[in-house]
């Protein structure tokens, strides 16, 4: 950090102090080096001045997004920023591109709300206020738009708030590129956090600092597509901590799982032989054995439910929990010398006892497991020698065995977590989140430490590269000079750990290797080795302990269990006993290795396992883009608005964030915009700043006011060096000091000034005072000795002046008061007399007003009585000049007739326009058509003006020689009509091209929405169909060879005689005849592999065929026949395993994506839907086969069934279905419904736009609606039934598809009614009474086959249009309006028809006013409902079920189906035709 060098009287200083690490004050008094601080708890202290650190004044008190803002970025002025922001409740800070993250332990709304992510989607960093959801959606855009990986590293002590952090990162990413899981699925991120339970159950245990301590780091990857979408996810652990289970220091404890199992129900602890934790070797190690507030036995039921969310079945929980058992017991085995040198055998019984525990339940020999501790194998050349073993090396067999299962036991946990969410192993682009512990440093540091330690050292070491980058990048974007500034690196501590040969994991290795050595020894080799060394130290007190300075700070081992700690033995007995345990789960943990080795055992340390595994993670980081949070706990007692400096302090060390502030420090730490710089410094150079318009050179003016040197200039910016900033400020300060002096020397001098004048007037005051005093007394002496008779009249006289003063004033306040009086009541008499005239002020006022208004409104009713009699008088002249003229009178006549025809035309055009503005759906022949009459119109228009001009001219000719100036007159008359005509003929054209043109915009407008519609529907099902083909391909051959078997082992039960066995070798323990059994195997697997392939190649032709058209067959899908013939007669249904099934929905997933097509889903529909009625037919019931008969008649009909002349009749055959099968018909029951509602939705979309066509006409007044809109809905109804018939879709489902979209036309009507005002009349009612009937008709046409109940869903506009058109509406009555005309309807709708009725036609009034009033007395009770509840809704469900259409359907229709398709002629395909 910088160090303040430039500190004057009166700057505002942070000292450090040992409760609150640092507390600011301002500075007294500067001696040399010493400085006197006043701090601001009232304390004055003298430090030096190197220890103080500058504070600045002018920052904000709410604290600043990004610290890298700071004046001075220091400790003190970071940790009071984060303290600052805390307060406010502003959790997170950026340090530049790293997102400090400070756990409030408290929820705060409105802050992780889909609101907050849109506002962050695709907000630049540093934009928005700081949040993880910037963190992710910066790494989200890198990844999209540059193609490369992301990872967020996540660190920080638990209770930070690391998972916290990961879940918000993980939704941000699920909102930006995830896809909602199926129902009743979970999604990735949502399977993630459900396996946190499970994964600290087994790899979490109490440290000394925090109870559920993470002791293994956990890298989940996010995988995405090509398109951004998620498409998997895999949970990556490394460095678990091994030693662990064998070693434990004081207070810690072991895994959780180990205490979990101790207190489990009793039928498990007896099942196990467990006990308390304190009789296990491996648990009573420390004198920890519970933690406060933790039931140990709920939380084992609590790992047990987190297994089965996971995917972990029972079996293999009760796996997972024997092998926890067992490696308690191993602990407690004890070994002792045996009788011969070097040997060891079990202690007592109660080893002996733990020993047969633990291999029952490994289920392995007892006596292999016991020479596997205490002899150990040694293969020579010629034979293989055992040797015995000491206690010493059997114990550590013992514990290697204990840690090489508990390792596999959790990576196994791992893997099948990673099963359970799903990868995508062709993903190419991921964004991970590291979650791994953090810098750890204890009273007593073991082996544990260092090695977590040593994780931390190398994440820094990259964290430290990155901040680096970070600082080049910004100085290149800015173009300064940066080629100086060093990189702060600890690649010199990292040598001191890993360096080989000579580093301390290479030296412990070297340790280990050798049966004599001693952690003294070891220690003492570190000494000798590393004693030059300026990161390594001896304590002074200990001789086998040894301290590192590690970037966050110093930290003293222990190396006392460091060999014990590091050792891992891999023992090649111990692999193969378990690999031939009877228990499959153990077995499988230790598979037999693929190459075998001559050692019996081979040595291995944990450090070097550690090592690798690091290296791993240090690979897979450095192959992405890295992006960092630290989480901070700001108190130990996990409770908000506590803010612990030093603990925060201690976080922000280990977190590496000091060590970013550093590498920041040794470049130019202080960036300030160049406003910002000018703002705070122009008191340098007032005059030039308010001279100079440029920026960079009024700040390269101040900086050289101030005379800094090494300072940086960018684009944007001013940088500083460290120290700079102080310099400025002392010199802004001194600056201010000198202004300061200036104006306190003039204040102190008026001050002074001021006080002498006061103080001089005061003392003439009291000379004047003194003297009159002596000069009375010497008057009065000489007035004693001259005159003493006037004593008496004095006395008198003053007797009399003190009276006459009394009365006196007595007299003034008597009028004093009188006079006072007076005046408070003369002022209260002008205060109600200017009321008084307020009021009468705003009375004439408004009198006045009145007045004025209603003589202007006269005098505007006059004026305009008096310009329409004038106006009549001039039409009374107008008239009697046009009758002048005889010859004129059938040409007028004409003329009017023509514009009463051009004006209702216009008329007619104006309502064709309204509804087309109104109606973006309407058919472009439609319009042509309509364009076309009006053409012809405007032919017949111009012809009949052409006429009209020649007989105007005519009349002109014959005009002329009689009366020339009355014919001008008329000419110009017929003139001016004549181009008012052309005008209205033009005006005409003019609109119906706009009319032309808004509609082909329209039609643009929704073909771009449905193309958007279509294309996100089909990459959904792009992505559905690749995720499917993934999982057939995982588990293909599997299933084919389980589907196989019995065919197999059939056609090889002939040459299997061939070949004999002995059964005698296994009761002696010996093995089969080699030769004989290996021809054998050879000979089977040769031939079910030939027909597992002839089989795969006939599931293959079957799919192909499914794929295309095959057509119909006595009015049946010949696809339908074929698959289901071809899955009976492959006995598929009684498969347990098949992915026959997977591909068949696969080919109708994708053959569904054509939405558009009716055709094409006509096609599908009646294909799986026959599908379906045939297997439902087929999978018989839980119960099992039906009886066999007993009669001999039953027995006859059983024959003749299975006779060839019936079997051509019995299509379906009943068969016990297997899981596949029922879940294949769950899925085809799905597509069935599928894509019944798509063909039903593609019906009401072509249909919604003449609806809306028909509503529409209601704002078309004075015309008769077009009724080409009924006619449309018609056709549509009758193409569609004609598409149903073509592709013989079973009659139900007709049925259904009518019913609900006659549903969904009674719906759009019905709603129009109570929501347009215009529907509500009695022409409206007429034209859909048109409509109706048309509907009608059509249902007959149709007949009940296909109509069924359709006209019947039609009853609410029925009933509404009924109503509309009935006459004499006020004379009806409540109680028949309720019963007899609309019995349907409810009090709210009939409320609103009521209210919106208009009769446009014949004016005839509405429902009687009281019927209205009832109506709405009804409806009250209902104010507080929605105030939509009124309209109806439309129903999207699928109205019918497997049983309906398993009743409607028959077998014998399919009796006489005969198969058209070109697999009758494949030999493997002729049961098609048998």
């Amino acid at each position: 950090m910088a160090v303040a060098t430039n500190i004057i009287v009166g700057s505002q200083v942070w000292v450090e102090d040992p409760e609150v690490a640092w507390i600011d004050g301002d500075v007294l008094e500067i001696k040399g080096a010493d400085i006197k601080v006043k701090l601001t708890t009232g304390k004055e202290i003298v430090i030096k001045s190197a220890q103080a650190y500058p504070k600045d004044p002018e920052a904000p008190s709410c604290g600043v997004d990004d610290m890298t803002k700071l004046a001075y970025l220091h400790e003190p002025g970071v940790l009071e920023n984060l303290k600052s922001r805390y307060n406010m409740d502003e959790i997170y800070t950026y340090t530049g591109n790293i997102l400090i993250a400070v756990n409030p332990f408290k929820r705060i709304p409105h802050l992780y709300d889909k609101h907050m992510m849109g506002q962050y989607k695709g907000a630049a960093l540093g934009e928005l206020s700081p949040h993880p959801y910037a963190i992710a959606d910066a790494s989200y855009r890198q990844m999209v738009n540059e193609g490369i990986s992301q990872s967020i590293l996540v660190s920080g002590e638990s209770g930070a708030g690391k998972t916290e952090s990961t879940k918000n990162l993980m939704q941000y990413l699920a909102y930006m590129g995830g896809r909602p899981g199926a129902q009743g699925q979970r999604s990735v991120e949502q399977q993630v956090l459900e396996s946190n339970p499970v994964l600290e159950a087994f790899g979490n245990a109490k440290t000394v600092r925090n109870n559920n301590s993470s002791r293994f780091g956990k890298f989940v990857e996010i995988q995405f597509n090509d398109r951004g979408k998620i498409s998997g996810a895999a949970i990556r652990t490394y460095l678990l901590e091994r030693s662990r289970v064998c070693q434990l220091s004081d207070p810690e404890r072991n895994y959780h799982c180990f205490y979990m199992i101790c207190a489990a129900p009793p039928d498990v602890f007896k099942k196990y032989k467990l006990g308390k934790p304190q009789t296990f070797h491996y648990l009573n190690q420390t004198n920890c054995y519970e933690l406060s507030g933790v039931d140990e036995s709920k939380e084992y039921l609590a790992t047990r439910k987190a297994m089965d969310v996971v995917g972990i079945s029972s079996d293999e929980q009760e796996a997972i929990f024997r092998i926890v058992a067992a490696i308690l017991h191993l602990g407690n085995i004890e070994f002792v010398k045996d009788k011969e040198p070097d040997s060891s055998k079990p202690k007592d019984d109660q080893s002996k006892f733990h020993l047969k525990t633990a291999a029952e339940l490994f289920m392995c020999d007892e006596a292999a497991l016991q020479d596997s501790f205490c002899k150990r194998v040694i293969v020579t050349r010629d034979e293989s020698i055992k040797k015995s073993l000491d206690p010493l090396a059997a114990a550590l067999n013992r514990d290697a065995l204990a840690k090489i299962v508990y390792t596999r036991l959790f990576d196994w946990i791992v893997g099948r977590i990673n099963e359970s969410i799903g990868q995508d192993p062709e993903s190419k682009s991921l964004i991970g989140v590291l979650d791994i512990y953090g810098f750890e440093s204890f009273k007593t540091n073991s082996f544990e430490q260092f090695c977590i330690n040593l994780t931390n050292e190398k994440l820094q070491q990259h964290f430290n590269q990155h901040v680096f980058k970070m600082e080049q990048e910004e100085y290149t974007k800015e173009e300064i000079d940066w080629s100086y500034i060093e990189f702060v690196d600890n690649q010199d501590i990292l040598d001191l750990i890993e360096k080989k040969p000579g580093g301390i994991l290479a030296l412990l290795d070297e340790a280990c290797m050798f049966p004599r050595s001693t952690h003294e020894t070891f220690a003492e080799k570190l000494f000798q080795t590393f004693k030059d060394h300026k990161r390594f130290s001896k304590p002074k007190l200990s001789n086998s302990a040894f301290t590192i300075d590690h970037y966050a700070g110093e930290v003293t081992y222990q190396t006392e269990f460091f060999l014990d700690k590091n050792k891992d033995y891999v023992v090649a007995e111990q692999q193969a006993l378990l690999s031939a345990s009877k228990c499959s789960f153990v077995s499988n943990l230790f598979p037999p290795p693929q190459e075998e080795s001559s050692k019996a055992s081979k040595f291995s340390s944990i450090g070097t396992r550690f090592k690798q595994q690091l290296q791993a993670l240090l690979e897979t980081l450095s192959h992405t883009e890295p992006h960092y949070i630290r989480c901070v706990k700001p108190n130990n007692l996990l409770k908000p608005s506590i803010f612990e400096n030093q603990n925060i302090l201690q976080q922000l060390r280990c977190g590496g964030v000091m060590e970013a502030i550093r590498i920041s420090m040794a470049g130019f730490p202080t960036r300030k915009p160049f406003k910002e710089f000018i703002s705070r410094f122009k008191i340098f150079s007032p005059d030039d700043v308010k001279k100079s318009d440029d920026d960079i050179k009024t700040s390269r003016l101040l900086l050289e006011k101030a005379n800094l040197q090494g300072y940086q200039i960018g684009k944007t910016k001013v940088f500083l060096r460290a120290g700079q900033m102080a310099e400025l400020d002392a010199r802004r300060s001194e600056v201010l000091g000198r202004s300061a002096s200036k104006v306190q020397r003039k204040f102190l001098t008026y001050s002074a000034r001021k006080k002498f004048n006061s103080l001089k007037f005061s003392s003439i005051q009291l000379q004047s005072m003194c003297r009159g005093q002596v000069g009375r007394r010497h008057y009065e002496s000489r007035k004693r000795e001259v005159a003493s008779l006037r004593i008496q009249k004095d006395g008198r006289m003053f007797l009399k002046r003190k009276a006459f003063k009394v009365l006196s004033s007595s007299a003034i306040k008597i009028q004093n008061g009188m006079r006072g009086m007076a005046a408070r009541n003369e002022y209260r008499y002008k205060r109600r007399e200017t009321a008084a005239v307020i009021l009468q002020t705003q009375c004439r006022q408004y009198l006045a007003e009145h007045r004025f208004c209603k003589l202007k409104k006269a005098t505007i009713t006059s004026q305009s009585f008096w310009r329409a009699r004038l106006a009549r008088k001039e039409l009374r002249l107008l008239r009697q000049k046009a009758k002048d003229t005889d010859s004129l009178k059938e040409a007028k006549s004409k003329l009017e007739k023509e514009v009463e025809e051009l004006t209702w035309r216009l008329q007619v055009e104006k309502r064709i326009r309204s509804g087309l503005e109104e109606s973006k759906n309407q058919e472009n022949a439609k319009w042509q058509s309509v364009i076309k009459e009006m053409q012809e119109q405007s032919e017949q228009t111009k012809e009949l003006l052409e006429k009209e001009r020649e007989a105007a001219k005519k009349a002109l000719e014959e005009a002329r020689a009689n009366k020339e100036a009355s014919s001008k007159e008329i000419v110009d008359e017929l003139t001016a009509e004549n181009e008012k005509l052309k005008g209205t003929v033009s005006s005409l054209e003019q609109k119906v091209d706009e009319a032309e043109k808004k509609y082909e915009e329209s039609n643009k407008l929704s073909e771009e929405r449905l193309k958007q519609i279509t294309e996100s529907e089909t990459k959904i099902l792009e992505l559905q169909a690749t995720t499917q083909r993934l999982q057939e391909k995982i588990n293909e051959l599997e299933h084919d060879e389980q589907m196989l078997r019995q065919q197999v082992m059939l056609t090889s039960s002939a040459s299997k005689r061939r070949f004999s066995f002995s059964s005698k070798g296994q009761e002696n323990g010996h093995h089969l005849d080699h030769q004989g059994g290996a021809s054998m195997q050879r000979f089977d697997s040769n031939l079910r592999q030939s027909a597992i392939d002839r089989h795969r190649e006939n599931v293959d032709k079957l799919i192909k065929a499914t794929t295309e058209d095959l057509g119909f067959s006595n009015g049946k899908p010949v696809v339908t026949y074929v698959i289901y013939k071809s899955l009976l007669h492959w006995k598929v249904f009684e498969a347990e395993r098949t992915n026959v099934f997977d591909r068949l929905i696969t080919v109708f997933g994708a053959a569904i994506q054509k939405e558009e097509d009716n055709k094409h889903m006509a096609y599908w529909l009646s294909s799986t839907s026959t599908l379906l009625f045939l297997i439902q037919k087929s999978l018989s019931s839980a119960s099992g086969k039906p009886p066999q008969p007993t009669s001999f008649i039953g027995r006859m009909a059983q024959s003749f069934r299975k006779s060839p002349s019936y079997s051509n009749l019995e299509i379906v055959r009943q068969v016990e279905g297997k899981q596949p099968a029922l879940l294949f018909k769950m899925q085809l029951t799905a597509y069935v419904e599928k894509i019944y509602g798509l063909v039903r939705d593609n019906l009401k979309k072509e249909l919604s736009q003449h609806i809306s066509c028909c509503i529409q006409t209601a704002r078309e007044k004075g015309n008769t609606p077009p009724s080409m809109y009924w006619q449309h809905i018609i056709e549509s109804l009758n193409g569609m039934l004609k598409t149903l018939e073509e592709y013989h879709v079973p009659t139900i489902l007709d049925q259904k598809i009518f019913a609900q979209v006659f549903a969904y036309i009674n719906v759009q009507l019905f709603n129009s009614l109570l929501l347009r005002r215009e529907c509500c009349s009695f022409s409206h009612g007429e034209y859909l009474k048109t409509g109706l009937t048309e509907l009608e008709l059509w249902c007959s046409h149709a007949t009940e086959e296909y109509a069924d109940s359709s006209w019947e869903e039609l009853k609410h506009t029925r009933q509404a249009v009924g109503f509309l058109v009935v006459h004499q509406k006020s004379k009806i009555k409540y109680d028949h309006l309720i019963t007899e005309l609309c019995p349907i309807l409810n009090v709210q709708q009939l409320y609103k028809i009521c209210t919106h009725y208009a009769d446009d036609i014949y004016k005839t009034p509405s429902v009687d006013p009281k019927v209205i009033s009832e109506l709405k007395g009804h409806t009250e009770g209902l104010e507080n409902a929605d105030n939509t509840s009124f309209l109806l809704e439309d129903d999207p469900c699928i109205p019918f079920t497997v049983d309906d259409l398993v009743n409607f359907l028959h077998e014998k229709d399919f009796a006489e189906m005969k198969p058209t398709c070109y697999l009758v002629d494949n030999p493997d395909f002729k049961f098609l035709v048998e």
